[in-house]
């Protein structure tokens, strides 16, 4: 939902900034007032194509930017701007971080229709009429759409299995050379899990065995050997506790002196255990070395590390277990994708008979919000079509569209060919009244909906946007004052200035708004006038 664009020196432009309500604004003003570039900063925002011709004369560059909300849950909002260069290059933020403009469009896609304007008519997509139909008939058609979704991943895993199954059958050649003499070599050393590393740790310590056992007992002497440093610190402990009696300090030292005594009488200890366990056996030696250098030879081959070396062997032995019961598994790698094609063609088949069951409905449903906007015998007809199995996709087995037909007895065409731009926004118009809160756009921006209206036709276009209004934000760009007065919010675009015309729009309220209606409805401000748009205004119930 927008809720509020400024715009600055786009066209004619200098300064001006919309906030529409969350229901029903209108924008009038007389033709060629400006409300064209209020419709292109929307665009702008939208993510089209910059222009350096949208830049208003004399200035360096446009600006269109906006605060947004995503649903009625959002709280905080995001905020968009686009600058657009007189040199044409154009600039997007998100929330202040610089963006580009697939990101904006990505963004602004879901929130906003610009109905009217076949750049952005989501109508003229035949995927978009699928979505409708879905949206609308979503308690029957949600199921049986996850339904074939998740049948479809299925069928499509169980094919990529079949395909790997049966390459790896057909393998031929250096690469089943490659797999059975990498498992032969691996099986021969047959390298265990954790063995490298323990060797790693191990192996060292009994290289310098030797060493480590006279280097522990050589510290053990100095210790507690004879003439080792517990002999002097025990003559010290005693001298100092025989003084003690003298000078109670003395003692002190002789306890502290005597907690180092048993560390060292531990340590000296625990030396000479380790100088004892201390176990140089060359042979043991030996073949530890050379089952190092084994496991290291498996690694130069295939590493670089360990991981690599059981990776390898267990993709070889998979390979030649493929290649050796290779009919055995693709021919159960079949069964499984024919399984797995006929459960897809099972929800295909119940995902078709739901749509099929609900979009009629839908037609008839938006044929009757049409024939409120007295567009005749006009209608929709669901058009649906089975697609071979290859050309299906995550939407559906079939190619599906809503097609138009202006009149009975007239061919159905597709809506993309409908010529009028008003005609056509009348039915996206009818369509979203239908849906209601199943669409899931906030904001739908109205251009053309009232070309060539009038009378009664006017009243009832106006009733049918009020209705939309209830379950989306509306803006309409609108001539008709019987539009312009179910709005909860009115804005006029004018124009002033002769040399350098400039574009500034302001909401109107009150006898504002009366005389803006008045001249809407003749031209003019006369008191007939005058009280007919007053009429009108209490009507609606906005005086």
């Amino acid at each position: 939902m927008i809720d509020e664009i400024h715009v600055s020196n786009l066209a004619l432009i200098h300064e001006a900034t919309l906030a529409p309500c969350a229901g029903l604004t209108v924008l009038t003003g007389e033709t060629g007032a400006g409300k064209t570039a209020l419709l292109s900063a929307l665009k702008l925002l939208m993510g089209e194509r910059a222009d350096a011709s949208q830049v208003r004369e004399g200035e360096e560059g446009a600006v269109a930017e906006g605060r947004f909300f995503e649903g009625p849950r959002d709280l905080t909002g995001f905020t968009v701007s686009r600058r657009v260069g007189s040199d044409g290059r154009s600039r997007v933020r998100i929330d202040g971080s610089i963006a580009s403009v697939r990101e904006l469009s990505q963004r602004m896609g879901p929130l906003l229709d610009l109905c009217g304007q076949h750049e952005h008519q989501r109508l003229l997509d035949a995927a978009s009429h699928v979505e409708m139909v879905d949206a609308w008939g979503a308690a029957t058609i949600a199921p049986a759409l996850k339904a074939y979704r998740d049948a479809l991943s299925r069928a499509r895993d169980a094919a990529r299995e079949l395909a790997r199954v049966d390459e790896a059958a057909r393998a031929q050649g250096s690469r089943v050379d490659d797999a059975r003499f990498a498992l032969e070599r691996i099986s021969e050393v047959n390298p265990q899990e954790g063995e490298y590393e323990q060797l790693e740790e191990s192996l060292p310590r009994a290289e310098h065995a030797e060493a480590l056992a006279e280097t522990a007992n050589e510290a053990q002497e100095a210790l507690s050997g004879e003439g080792g440093a517990l002999d002097a610190l025990n003559g010290a402990i005693a001298g100092l506790s025989r003084m003690g009696a003298v000078d109670a300090k003395l003692a002190t030292f002789a306890d502290t002196l005597t907690s180092a005594a048993i560390t060292l009488e531990d340590a000296a200890s625990d030396l000479r255990r380790y100088r004892d366990e201390a176990d140089f056996d060359p042979a043991e030696l030996a073949r530890a070395q050379e089952r190092m250098g084994a496991l290291r030879g498996l690694i130069r081959s295939f590493g670089p590390g360990m991981e690599d070396v059981f990776a390898r062997r267990d993709e070889a032995a998979e390979l030649l277990a493929l290649v050796d019961d290779g009919e055995g598994r693709v021919r159960r790698a079949q069964e499984a994708v024919d399984a797995a094609e006929r459960e897809l063609a099972d929800a295909a088949r119940t995902l078709t008979r739901a749509r099929n069951a609900q979009a009629p409905r839908f037609c008839r449903e938006v044929g009757r919000q049409m024939a409120r906007l007295e567009m005749g015998r006009a209608e929709l007809v669901w058009d649906s079509r089975v697609l071979p199995r290859a050309s299906w996709t995550e939407m559906g087995p079939t190619a599906s569209e809503l097609l138009y037909r202006s009149g009975a007895g007239l061919t159905p065409r597709p809506l993309r060919r409908i010529a009028s731009g008003g005609e056509l926004s009348r039915v996206m118009l009818a369509s979203k009244v239908v849906l209601g809160e199943a669409d899931g756009v906030d904001t739908l921006v109205f251009d053309e909906v009232d070309a060539g209206v009038g009378g009664s036709v006017a009243r009832s276009l106006a009733q049918v946007l009020a209705d939309l209004a209830r379950t989306h934000q509306v803006i309409v760009v609108t001539h008709v004052a019987q539009v312009a007065v179910m709005a909860e919010r009115q804005y006029v675009v004018s124009k002033s200035g002769d040399e350098l015309p400039e574009t500034s729009l302001h909401e109107v309220e009150g006898e504002e708004r009366v005389r803006e209606i008045a001249r809407m409805l003749s031209g003019d401000d006369s008191d007939v006038s005058l009280a007919h748009a007053e009429q009108l205004l209490r009507e609606a119930g906005r005086l």
